[in-house]
């Protein structure tokens, strides 16, 4: 539709020039005379061709709004260029006599065709986010056949069906595994931020990553029945039941639309009752209602959201749906995903407790050697540590991966592992419990080094928190907007980031569609409310809030599902998207005014209340009101800051 509206927009502005040089009016208003054989019909060609290919849009939703009988901005312009059509076509005729208002159905439609565009050009289309959902899924799967293992689609299998899946793959369907033990990506579905061990008789689901180990699973659910098939469907949900607000200028251009129908029809009806010729009366009600439908109302909003998205994409925010934008001023609460918004997404060092016999540095050098060929999220922030204590690193041999359970290789002649606390329960292994359980109790991951068999000490890590999260949640409390942690990690290491943050309202362990009731839950007293988040899991909600905003360095599916997207990753623009949101709106508001206000003289004056004094507002005098209007809404809009 942007390509058409284009396309229309310049066609029309092609055929406008001319009929501008040939209007009576117009070589009236600039002192010269143009004149041709078939001059008129030349006109009338060019203007019918206007008329119909131009103004095809509007002339088409004229008649949507008629069958759904809520006038608006498409019967309003609809209105004016029919009644401006026709009744220059009888004058061009000789049906009548005066001026033909060609010139004003022309530039009416051209300005008209060039505020919508600007407004498609200025918001996106529709959303991807269920086609994204979609490009999770593999479409090929190993399937086991005896002996043999087969390449099939995902879309042939079936309940009961072996499925082998190698490290690094995703897992193509739901199910058990029975067979191998590995560690398994699922924060992009369910939000938890650690990597979940997998044994026999644990699930697994579709989409989400096998890390390590080979594994063995029995098909259990396949196609639209699968975990992230009901995302999917919760998204659809949502986006579709998500309320359509009429904007503010098509509320102006249902008044108006009544305004200029009764104003037009009460002047023929005076001027005929006055004793006046019915051509007159025809005159006054067609100048009425042309007049009624100011140029610059079709370019009161697009030109503000023009200047908005400008300043917001200078401040790292991408608005993909206006209306919902525009509501973010009356946001009551916002809701924010933990892992990725609120904290780095990225796991650091956070305390490290030492053995009697060594120092902090040899549990992290120990440690770090180890984990230096290791790619998993916890060896990488062992290792940013070990980088910014500058530490040198000895090599590590004979490295390999303790299949659930952590790392170990040779360092320096001694055997080191990197466990975790399952290890040490299995080989009861004495350790500091007090410092392990306050640790724990933290939210807090802990590994253990082990040197030949000894324990050398534990390092406690944590997804660290970002500083620009704890300053937008002072801000919004000084706002009188509440803040909420919704999350899928665990209970301990929300609260440990609620605690950090000093949020009071913390969701733990909630999955994608627990989500999207909860968002319903928190809008259930009217208040509006704005998810933050960044996963798969949190598209149901996205979707769900009355704004949803995406982290730009999110998942595919959670910028495609969100309102608006925060292209910097910083949660404190949040704050920026409630200024510019109000600030907007406000614009939008003034500029209303001068584009419909002017009526409140217009129309009088055009209908011929000062008739008896002599002063009659002609059609041009109509014409240089309407081009002021437009200029000072162009102006206005320009004043825009955030």
């Amino acid at each position: 539709m942007i390509e058409e509206y284009k396309r229309r927009f310049f066609v029309s502005l092609g055929l406008t020039i001319p009929i501008l040089i040939l209007s009576d009016m117009i070589q009236e208003w600039a002192g010269f005379e143009l004149t041709f054989p078939y001059e008129k019909e030349t006109l009338f060609v060019l203007a019918t061709i206007v008329y119909v290919y131009g103004g095809w849009p509007f002339l088409k939703g004229s008649l949507d709004e008629l069958r759904q009988r809520n006038p608006g901005m498409m019967m309003l312009i609809g209105l004016a260029i029919s009644v401006a059509y026709f009744y220059s076509v009888a004058i061009v005729f000789g049906y009548g006599h005066g001026h033909d208002f060609f010139w004003e159905l022309a530039t009416l439609i051209v300005i008209m065709l060039l505020g919508h565009w600007i407004e498609m050009r200025s918001i996106m289309g529709a959303s991807n986010a269920l086609q994204q959902l979609v490009r999770l899924l593999p479409s090929v799967a190993h399937r086991i056949n005896g002996s043999d293992i087969e390449d099939v689609p995902v879309s042939a299998l079936a309940a009961g069906d072996l499925i082998l899946v190698k490290p690094g793959e995703q897992i193509p369907v739901d199910g058990e595994l029975l067979k191998g033990r590995t560690t398994v990506d699922e924060s992009m579905l369910t939000g938890e931020s650690m990597p979940v061990e997998k044994e026999a008789g644990d699930v697994v689901i579709a989409g989400s990553i096998n890390q390590e180990g080979s594994m063995t699973i029995s098909t259990t659910r396949t196609g639209e029945s699968t975990y992230l098939s009901k995302v999917i469907d919760l998204v659809k949900e949502a986006q579709e039941s998500k309320s359509k607000t009429q904007n503010l200028a098509n509320r102006a251009a249902k008044l108006l639309f009544y305004v200029a129908v009764g104003a037009g029809v009460l002047t023929f009806v005076i001027w005929l009752a006055l004793g006046y010729p019915v051509s007159m009366a025809v005159e006054r009600m067609v100048t009425v209602m042309v007049i009624s439908c100011p140029h610059a109302l079709g370019l009161a909003s697009p030109l503000v959201v023009a200047v908005s998205t400008a300043l917001s994409a200078k401040r790292g925010l991408l608005i993909r749906n206006r209306t919902q934008f525009e509501e973010a001023r009356h946001l009551d609460a916002v809701i924010f995903d933990k892992t990725g918004t609120l904290t780095q997404g990225d796991f650091g060092v956070t305390d490290i407790e030492a053995a009697s016999s060594y120092t902090n540095d040899d549990v992290l050098r120990l440690a770090a050697a180890v984990e230096t060929v290791s790619q998993h999220p916890l060896a990488k922030g062992v290792l940013r540590e070990a980088e910014e204590r500058k530490l040198t690193l000895p090599e590590v041999v004979d490295f390999a991966s303790i299949t659930g359970v952590g790392l170990e290789g040779r360092v320096d002649g001694a055997h080191v592992k990197v466990v975790s606390p399952r290890y040490i329960r299995e080989h009861e292994l004495s350790i500091d419990e007090v410092a392990f359980d306050q640790l724990s109790a933290a939210g807090k991951t802990v590994v253990f080094t082990l040197r030949d068999g000894e324990l050398v000490g534990m390092i406690a890590l944590a997804d660290m928190v970002r500083d620009e999260a704890k300053e937008t949640v002072r801000a919004l409390k000084d706002r009188g907007v509440r803040s909420i942690m919704l999350t899928g990690d665990n209970r301990k290491v929300a609260d440990w980031v609620a605690s950090q943050l000093h949020i009071e309202e913390v969701y733990a362990e909630v999955l994608p569609d627990d989500k999207s009731r909860q968002v319903q839950t928190v809008q259930a007293d009217g208040s509006k409310v704005a998810m933050v988040g960044d996963g798969i899991n949190d598209a149901p909600a996205l979707a769900q809030a009355d704004v949803g905003i995406a982290i730009g360095s999110g998942t595919d599916v959670a910028v495609e599902t969100a309102d608006i997207v925060l292209v910097r990753s910083n949660p404190k623009d949040v704050l920026s998207i409630l200024d510019l949101s109000r600030n907007t709106y406000n614009k939008m508001i003034q500029n209303l005014w001068w584009a419909a206000g002017y009526n409140i003289v217009a129309i009088p004056l055009a209908a011929g209340v000062l008739a008896p004094l002599g002063i009659i507002l002609s059609p041009a005098v109509g014409a240089v009101l309407m081009s002021l209007s437009t200029v000072i809404v162009a102006l206005n809009a320009r004043t825009l800051k955030l």
